[in-house]
């Protein structure tokens, strides 16, 4: 009885998902919204969630100058074109103590192009963006799985904590070393946040 190779087919599979993947990343281009995009970015948020709170929230954090790293995937379309596929968005947050950081909300890539690295490429440069504007701490809420990969921690162990009651879902990154505000009680997000039941 021939026994197959499990860990050489396995190989041969992963050599090849990465070689798909790097062809996908090499058609995507990540860059900074521009005044252009509004509608689609409206339009992805739209079409990646239940509701268009998540849309709405974006286009009152731009209308409020709060917007600080914004950030959109693109993609070739038909006829040459590219297309807006996936964004972005970070914006200020304050401790109780008044330390002020950044947040990572919302985010979100078209059903159609997940599962190609296009999610995580916008977190890494929003992230790298946020860091060359002057930002030194960043937080998120969301899945710990996820966010753990770009160096997130339970923002507890900081002695940080969210107003939605997060718990370890709320998480923290330094962004530069040493400048993370410890015990600094509850985070607040952008007042944009607030008008939504989240």
């Amino acid at each position: 009885m021939i026994v197959p190779n499990f860990a050489a087919i396995a190989s041969r599979y992963l050599i090849q998902r990465c070689h798909e993947l790097d062809n996908m990343l090499k058609t995507m281009n990540i860059r900074p919204e521009e005044s252009g995009d509004c509608e689609a970015i409206f339009a992805v948020h739209a079409n990646c969630f239940p509701t268009t709170a998540e849309a709405r929230l974006v286009d009152l954090l731009r209308a409020a100058g709060r917007l600080c790293v914004s950030l959109v995937a693109e993609e070739d379309g038909m006829e040459n074109n590219r297309i807006i596929v996936g964004h972005v968005a970070f914006s200020p947050v304050t401790t109780e103590k008044g330390a002020v950081g950044i947040g990572l909300a919302p985010v979100a890539v078209l059903a159609a192009h997940r599962r190609r690295g296009t999610a995580a490429e916008l977190v890494r440069r929003g992230l790298a963006a946020s860091q060359a504007a002057g930002h030194t701490w960043a937080v998120v809420l969301g899945e710990p799985a996820y966010y753990g990969r770009f160096g997130f921690q339970p923002a507890g162990r900081y002695g940080l904590s969210d107003e939605y009651g997060g718990g370890d879902y709320f998480q923290a990154l330094e962004l530069v070393a040493g400048e993370m505000p410890t015990a600094g009680g509850v985070v607040k997000y952008a007042p944009e946040f607030a008008k939504f039941a989240w």
